[in-house]
């Protein structure tokens, strides 16, 4: 595939109320877009990186230079390029996954769009449509979050994730669980704020029959993971900890997680994320898909990989409704407790061009002719 420029595209976008997390509020989403030009058809891909570093090292201007000052000469420079090359061309820089990331989505996105395929086939999905859950973050109080969760199921969706951090845990769960009982799928996300001394504090959430905590210690204590999930009765799910295929071989044989997060962003793209999701079939470890609130852009290809069949729990893929008052993309609308997966070539949508100027702050044309 001949590739004749790419656009890096910055938008910023508000979020519908605050998303607070052991990390801190996001009220407003500034969000770099990658679009691939060839002589067949063109791609998008969106960078999932944060505005500052705190989920992971990178964040999103950062994102924008390495892409911009090494990631882009490389490619005009490689003789071929395909989605499945990229891995490779870009293997010279250390790190960087988020960025390599919405790279890669964006040629695999116009790499399909002018064969005629869809991410999901491409990928392997096997339903064309998924059932998926709502992140919910911390909240000014427990009655609040009660109320904002009763809003959630109401809307149908099949499964709630409370974000909790020390002093924050057991008392909106148990909450929550009086409320509305033993039905609703209820897990937690810790985002690394909890360290092994806090095995006891984790043990109190294990009466409320939990789906999973999810990444309670620091992202590099496989370790600790192992030795926590053998004190608790909750399973433990991976998802800072889990940055390639290989890491989540050693994770499971180390008896770290019983449960893994796939974020495609973290891994480095959509098809680690799918070397991922091989892994864990091959050893009986259920997956779901992690969503870093993105626009319609990602959240297609979320959908899309989501449809593999060892996503087999609700990923934090929401409807567009969720997260913004208006989407760039034909919104995605949730449906019985789920969401359709687009059938149509590559992501199988495209930003509005109108909507995508409203919110666009900057764009930076990189020829390669």
């Amino acid at each position: 595939m001949k590739i004749s420029g790419v656009e890096l595209r910055r938008l910023s976008m508000t979020l519908r109320s605050p998303f607070e997390t052991s990390f801190g509020v996001v009220t407003e989403r500034d969000i770099l877009l990658v679009r691939v030009v060839t002589e067949e058809a063109e791609g998008w891909g969106e960078c999932a990186a944060m505005s500052e570093p705190v989920y992971s090292s990178e964040h999103i201007n950062g994102a924008q230079d390495v892409i911009r000052r090494f990631f882009l000469p490389r490619l005009a420079a490689a003789p071929h390029v395909t989605s499945a090359l990229v891995a490779q061309i870009l293997a010279p820089f250390k790190g960087h996954p988020i960025a390599k990331a919405a790279v890669e989505a964006a040629v695999l996105d116009a790499e399909l769009r002018a064969a005629g395929t869809s991410f999901g086939d491409h990928l392997g999905a096997v339903r064309s449509w998924v059932p998926v859950g709502v992140s919910v973050g911390i909240m000014p109080s427990v009655a609040e979050l009660v109320d904002t969760v009763g809003g959630y199921l109401d809307q149908g969706y099949r499964r709630i994730k409370l974000k909790i951090k020390p002093g924050w845990d057991v008392e909106p769960v148990r909450a929550v669980r009086e409320r509305f009982g033993e039905a609703p799928l209820l897990q937690v996300d810790a985002n690394t704020a909890y360290t092994l001394g806090d095995a006891q504090r984790l043990a109190a959430l294990d009466p409320f029959d939990l789906l999973l905590i999810e990444q309670p210690l620091p992202e590099d204590d496989i370790g600790g993971h192992a030795a926590l999930a053998r004190l608790l009765h909750t399973p433990i799910c991976l998802d800072e900890s889990i940055v390639s295929a290989r890491s989540a071989a050693e994770a499971i044989a180390l008896g770290a997680c019983r449960i893994v997060n796939i974020k495609p962003a973290r891994v480095g793209g959509y098809l680690e994320a799918r070397r991922v999701h091989d892994v864990c079939a091959a050893n009986g470890v259920p997956v779901w898909c992690g969503g870093m609130l993105e626009t319609g852009i990602g959240r297609a290809a979320n959908v899309a990989l989501a449809a593999l069949p060892n996503f087999t729990l609700p990923g934090d893929i929401s409807a567009s409704e969720r997260y913004f008052e208006r989407d760039i993309t034909e919104p995605f609308v949730l449906r019985d407790g789920g969401l359709d997966v687009p059938q149509g070539p590559g992501l199988g949508v495209t930003p509005d061009p109108v909507l995508l100027d409203e919110f666009t702050t900057a764009t930076d044309w990189i020829d390669f002719r």
